[in-house]
């Protein structure tokens, strides 16, 4: 499988786990459970941003803390200008 697509792949399924992350977090806030620590949100909003601002938008989680929005915007960027370079070449 050549690198681009593969790269693809990967970033669509980090997304994915993001997503599904944010979505089993907000499930068990309600039932006062054992939660997803934070700091794993926040690497996972780093690493899959489309798929936590999707989650924070669909389940309404975590929209009231200033850092996630301030770490989506900053993976955004980062991961934008990656996206540009590998596309148009290095």
């Amino acid at each position: 499988m050549p690198l681009l697509p593969a790269a693809i792949a990967a970033y669509i399924l980090v997304n994915a786990v993001s997503f599904a992350a944010f979505r089993r977090d907000k499930k068990l806030a309600g039932r006062a459970a054992w939660r997803t620590p934070e700091r794993r949100l926040l690497l996972l909003a780093f690493f899959g941003p489309l798929g936590a601002l999707a989650a924070m938008r669909v389940f309404r989680h975590k929209t009231q803390k200033p850092i996630f929005l301030v770490v989506l915007i900053i993976a955004s960027i980062i991961w934008g200008v990656i996206a540009v370079w590998s596309i148009l070449g290095r």
